[in-house]
C-alpha cells in the first residue's frame, strides 16, 4: 500500500470514528432532550392539575366531579386527559369513554401514581400503534389517594423532528468526512510528491548520474532531506572529479619519472660506457627519479592504510626541539638551492612528547615541502614551536611567504586528492595524510592563508601524557 493511501486511510479512519462517536452522542442527546421536554411539560400540567384538585375539590367525590374536572384540566392542554379512580378504573377521557369499564392498571405510570408517585410511560397506542407518552399524577384528598390524573400525548411529531435533526447531523458528518478526505488527498499529495522527487533523484544517483538535483518544494523535513541529498550529490560529484584528477595526476607523476628513467637507460646503453661524466649524471637522475617514485608509492600506501584504519601509531618519548632542528637540517640544502630562507625557532623548556616521531617527522617534511614548492626565491619559511600551558597544548607552526591559497580552495585543501593547482606535481594526498596523522595523535591541524601573502599551518598537540623536560 502506497504512503498516500495509508495517509488518507488513516485520516479518514480517524475522522470516521470521531464523527461516528459525535453523531451517536448528538442524536441520543437530541432525542433525550426533546422527549424529556415533552415529558416535563406533561408532568407540569399533571402536577398543576393535581394541585388544583387538592385545593378546590378535595372534599368532593371524585366520580361525581370527574366530568367537571376533565373539562377544567383539558381546557388548557392539547394532550389527551384521563381521570382514573383509586382502583384504576377510567372515569373520564377527553377523547371519549370506551364502552364498558376499562381498567388502566396494566400501565406502569398508572400503577406508580396509585402508589403515590408521579409516573411516566412510553409505548405504543394499542388501537393505532402510534408512539405515545403518558404521565400520571396522584390526586389526594386529605393525604389519601383517591385517584389520579393522566395526560397522554402523541410522540409522532417529536420523533419526526428528532429524525430530521438526525438526518441533518448525519449529512453534516458525511460532509465533514468528504472534506477531510479531500484535504487528506491534497495533503498526502504534497508529501508524496516530494517523496517521489526524492525517489526519482535517488534512482538517477544509483545509476551514476550525480548531476541530478532535487527540487525543494517546501521548507519542512522533506525539504531538508532534499537539501541533504543535493549536498551529497555535490560532494560525490566533487569527489568523483577529485578522483579523476588524482588518477590523471598520479598517471602523470608516474609517467614522467619512468620516461626519464627509460630515456637515460637508453642513453647510457648507447654511450654511457665511453663517457663517465654522462654515466654519473644519468645514474644521479635515475636515482632521483627512483626516489620520487618511491615517495609517491609511500604516500599511496599511507593513504590506503589511513583510509582503512590500518595505520598504527607507535608512541615514544620525542624531544620536539631536536626533531624540529633535525628536519630543518634535512631540508636546508634544498632551501638553499631555491634561495629560500629556512629558519627553525623553538622555545625553551618544550615538553617531551609521547608521540610517533617518524610520523611527526613525515608531517613536518610534508608541510615544509609544500612551502618550498610555493615559495619563490628570497622568500622565507619559519618552523617554530612553543608551549601553550593555558590550553594544555604544544603548537608547532610552519609559516611561509609563498603564493598562499585562494579563499575558495582553503576549505578543500585537507580533502584527499585535492590540489588547488591541478598542474602542480604531487598526488594531492600529502595534507590529507598529515591531517589524519595529527588526528591520530588527538591533535588538530589548522591552515590559515591569504592569496599572495603566504600560508601558516599550525599543529596543536595536547599536553596530556606529556612530561616537562
Amino acid at each position: 500500500m502506497s504512503i498516500q493511501k495509508r495517509l488518507v486511510g488513516s485520516y479518514v479512519a480517524v475522522i470516521c470514528i470521531t464523527v461516528l462517536i459525535l453523531e451517536i452522542f448528538l442524536i441520543v442527546y437530541v432525542r433525550y432532550y426533546y422527549l424529556h421536554n415533552v415529558e416535563r411539560s406533561l408532568m407540569n400540567q399533571a402536577e398543576l392539575s393535581a394541585s388544583f384538585y387538592e385545593q378546590y375539590f378535595a372534599d368532593a367525590d371524585l366520580e361525581e366531579q370527574a366530568e367537571r374536572l376533565l373539562k377544567g384540566f383539558a381546557h388548557n392542554s392539547d394532550a389527551q386527559v384521563q381521570i382514573i379512580n383509586a382502583s384504576g378504573r377510567l372515569l373520564q377521557d377527553s377523547i371519549g369513554l370506551p364502552q364498558g369499564d376499562l381498567t388502566m392498571t396494566n400501565y406502569l405510570d398508572v400503577r406508580t401514581a396509585l402508589q403515590g408517585h408521579a409516573g411516566a410511560w412510553r409505548g405504543k397506542d394499542p388501537s393505532t400503534q402510534e408512539s405515545i407518552l403518558a404521565v400520571s399524577f396522584p390526586l389526594r384528598s386529605h393525604d389519601v389517594i383517591v385517584g389520579e390524573v393522566r395526560f397522554v400525548t402523541s410522540l409522532t411529531d417529536t420523533i419526526t423532528t428528532v429524525k430530521h435533526i438526525a438526518v441533518v447531523l448525519i449529512s453534516v458528518g458525511l460532509l465533514v468526512i468528504a472534506i477531510v478526505t479531500i484535504l487528506g488527498l491534497l495533503l498526502s499529495w504534497t508529501i508524496t510528491r516530494s517523496i517521489k522527487d526524492l525517489k526519482q533523484a535517488a534512482d538517477r544517483m544509483t545509476e551514476g548520474d550525480f548531476s541530478i538535483r532535487v527540487h525543494k518544494r517546501y521548507e519542512d523535513e522533506l525539504g531538508s532531506l532534499a537539501d541533504t541529498l543535493n549536498m551529497m550529490a555535490s560532494r560525490i560529484t566533487k569527489s568523483e572529479q577529485l578522483k579523476n584528477d588524482f588518477i590523471s595526476s598520479v598517471s602523470h607523476e608516474l609517467r614522467t619519472p619512468l620516461t626519464s628513467i627509460k630515456g637515460w637507460m637508453i642513453t647510457l646503453k648507447t654511450s654511457g660506457s665511453d663517457n663517465k661524466q654522462l654515466l654519473h649524471e644519468g645514474l644521479d637522475i635515475i636515482e632521483s627519479e627512483g626516489d620520487r617514485l618511491n615517495h609517491l608509492l609511500e604516500e599511496l600506501l599511507d593513504f590506503s592504510k589511513l583510509d582503512n584504519g590500518r595505520i598504527v601509531i607507535q608512541p615514544a618519548p620525542v624531544h620536539l626541539a631536536q626533531l624540529l632542528h633535525h628536519v630543518g637540517k634535512q631540508l636546508s640544502p634544498r632551501a638553499a638551492r631555491q634561495a629560500v630562507s629556512l629558519e627553525v625557532q623553538t622555545a625553551d623548556n618544550l615538553p617531551v612528547l609521547h608521540a610517533d616521531e617518524n610520523r611527526l617527522k613525515q608531517v613536518l617534511i610534508n608541510l615544509i615541502d609544500n612551502s618550498l614548492k610555493y615559495t619563490e626565491s628570497s622568500g622565507r619559511i619559519l618552523l617554530q614551536a612553543h608551549a601553550a600551558p593555558e590550553q594544555d597544548q604544544v603548537v608547532i607552526t610552519v609559516e611561509d611567504t609563498g603564493i598562499g591559497i585562494a579563499e575558495e580552495d582553503l576549505q578543500y585543501v585537507l580533502q584527499k586528492f585535492y590540489k588547488a593547482d591541478q598542474h602542480a606535481t604531487g598526488s594531492g594526498l600529502g595534507l590529507s595524510i598529515a591531517n589524519q596523522i595529527i588526528k591520530l595523535h588527538h591533535g588538530e591541524l589548522r591552515i590559515m592563508s591569504e592569496a599572495g601573502k603566504g600560508t601558516t599551518v599550525q599543529i596543536h598537540l595536547p599536553v596530556k601524557n606529556l612530561t616537562i623536560s
